[in-house]
């Protein structure tokens, strides 16, 4: 990933910018908000970030990157919850201002140039239905960073799954980064008898085990609002009450043979799991941030 401050103005990196020129980004895209002298472009659906200029120290962004997360496993015996979407955040700008970041903000972040970046939002899972398998959720690219789509029931992704009849939980932050993008999803080893599947991991938790909740999601106020993404889905649990979804728009589980719930819209949530069906995960959402004067 490309370190802060390594392409300086009129330096060998080839941005074109005459030495001393204002090195503000200046960019369209997305739904644009203005908060003092930062821009917050936000991206629900796949976009183009078109920056025509800036470079240099200054032409960096903070960004959060969340990918889809997954639809959660239902019927059978297959009640694991889904895993959120990776999570991926950068805080560079206003580090002694307003803008307080998740716990998992890396320090470096992109230096853009002008040109046109194809902004890519994950879609989320589908749950399980009568005939149709779960899928894992879409990945989120901005240029170099990628968050990975989350895990369905027992799989592996951004965040895992949790695991159905017998099984562990799915393995999260694959592929790997650093700072993690996401948590294994809870087991549902010795529950016996079907009664609780694992939830799904969240940005900053683990999925509970054999019935659990969903790991906790992640919380930013990039868009100058704190606002919580990527909870894991609730596990089902055959008898006692519902297992919630993580904070962060993770998808409650079912009580009962019912039909696990999905997850809230561009959170980046995992799908809730239930004996008859399974949540869909929640799409994904992209945050820029940037110092425009």
């Amino acid at each position: 990933m490309p370190i802060i401050g390594s392409f300086g103005a009129g330096s060998a990196g080839g941005y074109g910018q005459r030495k001393g020129a204002p090195q503000f980004i200046a960019a369209t895209g997305g739904t644009v908000t203005t908060v003092g002298d930062y821009k917050i472009h936000t991206f629900t659906g796949p976009g183009t970030f078109a920056v025509t200029a800036g470079a240099g120290p200054i032409g960096v962004a903070d960004y959060v990157i969340v990918a889809g997360g997954g639809g959660a496993s239902g019927g059978g015996g297959h009640g694991g919850a889904a895993g959120a979407g990776g999570y991926r955040e950068a805080h560079v700008t206003d580090t002694s201002g307003t803008y307080t970041a998740s716990p998992l903000a890396a320090t470096e972040s992109i230096p853009f140039k002008k040109g046109n970046y194809p902004i890519t939002v994950g879609a989320g899972g589908n749950g399980q239905g009568p005939g149709v398998p779960p899928t894992k959720g879409g990945d989120s690219t901005v240029t170099t960073i990628t968050s990975a789509g989350g895990g369905t029931g027992g799989s592996p992704g951004g965040s895992g799954g949790g695991g159905v009849y017998q099984q562990a939980g799915g393995a999260g932050n694959v592929p790997p980064v650093s700072p993690p993008q996401g948590n294994p999803g809870g087991s549902s080893l010795g529950s016996g008898n079907n009664w609780g599947f694992g939830g799904g991991g969240g940005a900053l938790g683990a999925g509970g085990n054999q019935g659990g909740p969903g790991g906790a999601g992640a919380t930013s106020n990039i868009s100058n609002a704190p606002v919580t993404l990527a909870g894991g889905g609730g596990g089902s649990n055959l008898v006692g009450q519902p297992y919630p979804g993580g904070s962060g728009g993770g998808g409650p589980g079912a009580s009962g043979p019912g039909f696990g719930n999905p997850a809230t819209t561009n959170t980046g949530g995992g799908g809730g799991g239930g004996q008859q069906g399974g949540g869909n995960g929640g799409s994904g959402i992209i945050y820029i941030r940037y110092k425009f004067q």
